[in-house]
């Protein structure tokens, strides 16, 4: 029997101040839809994760999210554009390297979750 088509894929994600990582995530650009006062989901040129009103420090601590772009470069200054450690304390966002796979920069959100939005090569 074949299996059913996949729609999606929506990481959970906790926060260590809710409504902090919930701005955050807003000037970023992800549309948010309040699913309960605990849980919201944030959604970005078809991708979509939940943020939870939950903070378990080893769990965040150890939560890496990968955003693959089409150009990095591209996307880079409009990131940087949002100047988002300028508005939220403790958020950093690392400039893009260069690894044998692609291309990939680094953003620490409120909470500590980890992303790398990144590119891979073409070959």
């Amino acid at each position: 029997m074949p299996i059913p088509a996949i729609r999606s894929l929506r990481p959970f994600i906790g926060s260590r101040d809710f409504t902090e990582s919930r701005r955050f995530y807003q000037a970023w650009g992800f549309t948010e839809v309040a699913l309960s006062p605990a849980m919201s989901l944030f959604t970005l040129a078809g991708v979509s994760f939940y943020l939870q009103d939950y903070y378990a420090a080893e769990w965040v601590d150890n939560t890496m999210l990968f955003l693959e772009v089409e150009n990095v470069e591209q996307y880079w200054p409009q990131l940087e554009a949002l100047d988002l450690p300028g508005q939220f304390p403790g958020v950093r966002v690392l400039p893009i390297r260069q690894e044998a796979w692609g291309r990939e920069g680094f953003v620490h959100d409120p909470a500590g979750v980890l992303w790398h939005i990144g590119e891979f090569n073409n070959g």
